[in-house]
């Protein structure tokens, strides 16, 4: 009888720790959409705010890096301070290897999407290259896209994330089934 009680516990307590760990890989895969969602628009707030820095304070770049890195949510502004440092440290030709510099990271800590990371990779390419207006142009240019990346996140994270959830718990209890 005892034993019998022993293997019941452990059949619950295996099917537990597989219905949760499911569940968990369900619930940080859709996570990933929302994360995309909140980076891009604190990337955006950024962007605006280097954007004021540059045309309308006439800041120098390093000076406007720091500030919005300062300013902006900490969560992604800090990206801002490393392209600083890396310009600074690292003399580079121009700023786009800079903002290169950090491409790996826009990947692995912000969860974006390749579309993402080249549009932040364009503000590189066009910073510094021209005079304010052109700047501005390039500005207006850029948060237009961003703003077009934001409203598809939106949509993705509304149609995926619910989905991942329910696949992982889907997926969880589906294998308690089969093993019972």
């Amino acid at each position: 009888m005892e034993r019998v009680i022993k293997m019941i516990l452990l059949k619950l307590m295996s099917s537990l720790l597989i219905f949760l760990t499911s569940s968990t890989i369900g619930y940080l895969y859709g996570k990933t959409f929302s994360s995309r969602l909140e980076n891009l628009i604190y990337f955006e707030q950024c962007i605006k705010m280097l954007e004021t820095e540059i045309v309308y304070g006439a800041t120098p770049l390093p000076e406007a890096l720091s500030n919005v890195s300062k300013k902006g949510k900490s969560k992604v502004s800090y990206i801002f301070e490393e392209i600083k440092s890396d310009l600074l440290l690292n003399k580079r030709e121009g700023v786009y290897y800079s903002f290169l510099s950090v491409e790996d990271k826009l990947y692995e800590d912000f969860h974006l999407i390749k579309e993402d990371v080249e549009i932040f990779l364009a503000l590189g390419r066009v910073l510094g290259t021209s005079d304010r207006t052109d700047q501005q142009k390039n500005f207006i240019l850029i948060l237009n896209q961003i703003a077009a990346q934001i409203l598809e996140a939106r949509i993705e994270r509304n149609k995926n994330e619910k989905l991942y959830r329910s696949l992982g718990v889907i997926t969880g209890a589906g294998i308690i089934i089969l093993l019972i």
